[in-house]
């Protein structure tokens, strides 16, 4: 066994306190870890076959229980204090979480409450609730270099594929086990940062987000009707709105048996695994090698997966080149697509579009742009924060023509007077025959559209 740590056999507390637990829970966690290696080394030299994920857990549960037991009783024999029952519980957290969970990230990531996490070095760490709440919490990591080493532990084991992050490739974009996004960046910025964006409900459904409160029944009745009518729909807004979260949401209401392709710079739907579609092709973007070579982005994605025969596309979000292929996609046969953007207002959706368009290797001018949008999406569906701080629908258009420069639509939901969505334009006949025509019941001439 390897040698205990030393300390002086008088309590510690504050800053020695808390070295004392570090250096402790690294001798636990290099005990174990050893212990681990040496029995995948037994097993193939005696041919068994590999462990589990959840053997090779239990396993080293066991294993950091009795390397607790030993650490104890040397620590007695040396005639050294043991450890408190709360500083053991917390020693051996942070053993276990090195060694099968994610660090010091593990305890935040556990918090139900916990909506975003935002580290500016290892000890400048900062958490956003779902209340609303910002908060300064305890360091993540004991260094900048130990956070930056587990960054790296982290696409190791991410994701289809090891992802870098070092000098020559100082940033990651990486989903975490539990389906967390995470960010990181170093040597652009004077200290290794990260944040994690934590999805609450990775399996959102209408009624669940209904009861959230991100819209009214009416609203929801809407919503549903749009899927089932296989109407092609962009849902836009700001940061932290809950664009993603209202995609899922209205994804459970496609028919179980349709074909779809998720296309996304770095998997986060997770339609695949929600146990409601059993026919989806996820497809993630990937990033070019040491060489420099192998990149395939999402517009190449969505080239790809129209030759799989999808009923629907769904882009997680359009950040450039792939918005033509997906208006194409839209335009030419797989109604009912949906995707994500950013864009502070859903007027300023377009502005958004034509840009990529631009940019794109199409050099789409701005009327192409509009031509191609106004026959391919549908309505643009837009969320931002109510007046008390709530994620809620803001604004629906449903995009009519194009007339040159301009994308004509029609503000069928408004912000109202507390910023969350009211009716306002009535739809179009035809679109309102089609909704009707999937069971949409239409809103009440009194407060609704007057129709």
């Amino acid at each position: 066994m390897s040698v205990i740590p030393q300390y002086p056999p008088a309590p510690t507390a504050g800053e020695e306190g808390r070295k004392r637990e570090e250096d402790f829970s690294e001798w636990l966690r290099t005990e174990v870890a050893k212990q681990l290696v040496a029995d995948a080394q037994d097993r193939d030299e005696t041919g068994q076959p590999p462990r589990s994920v959840h053997e090779r857990r239990a396993v080293g549960e066991r294993l950091l229980s009795d390397a607790m037991e030993r650490l104890t009783a040397g620590l007695l024999a040396q005639g050294r204090p043991a450890l408190s029952g709360d500083a053991e519980r917390r020693v051996l957290r942070a053993a276990h979480d090195a060694l099968f969970g994610l660090g010091g990230l593990q305890k935040l990531l556990d918090d139900p409450g916990v909506e975003n996490i935002h580290a500016n070095g290892c000890d400048r760490v900062f958490v956003r609730y779902a209340d609303g709440r910002k908060e300064q919490v305890g360091p993540i990591a004991s260094s900048d270099e130990e956070l930056a080493e587990l960054i790296r532990t982290l696409a190791a084991r991410g994701g289809t594929e090891e992802r870098r992050f070092d000098r020559a490739v100082p940033r990651l974009n990486l989903q975490l086990p539990g389906g967390q996004r995470m960010f990181a960046v170093m040597a652009v910025s004077d200290r290794v940062s990260l944040s994690v964006r934590i999805h609450r409900y990775p399996r959102a459904t209408l009624p669940q987000l209904r009861t959230l409160g991100l819209f009214d029944a009416e609203l929801e009745g809407f919503l549903r009707a749009l899927v089932l009518a296989r109407k092609n729909l962009v849902i836009a807004g700001g940061t932290d709105v809950g664009k993603t979260t209202l995609l899922r949401g209205m994804t459970s209401e496609i028919p179980a048996h349709e074909r779809l392709v998720t296309i996304e710079d770095t998997f986060e739907l997770g339609l695949h695994l929600d146990g409601l579609h059993p026919d989806v092709v996820p497809l993630q973007a990937r990033e070019a090698n040491i060489e420099g070579e192998g990149a395939i982005d999402q517009a190449e994605l969505v080239r790809w997966g129209l030759r799989m025969a999808p009923d629907r596309v769904i882009v997680g979000e359009i950040r450039g080149a792939e918005v033509v292929p997906m208006c194409n996609a839209m335009s030419q046969g797989n109604d009912g697509s949906l995707s994500t953007i950013h864009a502070s207002t859903s007027r300023g959706v377009f502005s958004k579009l034509a840009a990529y368009a631009v940019q794109a290797p199409e050099r789409l001018s701005l009327e192409a742009t509009n031509l191609l949008v106004a026959s391919a999406v549908h309505f643009v569906i837009h969320l931002a924060r109510d007046a008390a701080g709530r994620r809620a629908v803001s604004s629906i258009r449903e995009i009519v023509d194009a007339d040159g420069s301009q994308l004509i639509s029609n503000e069928v939901y408004r912000p109202g007077p507390d910023r969350r969505a009211v009716p306002a334009a009535p739809l179009r006949t035809s679109t309102m025959e089609d909704l009707i025509a999937v069971g949409y019941q239409r809103p009440d001439a009194v407060g609704g559209w007057g129709l």
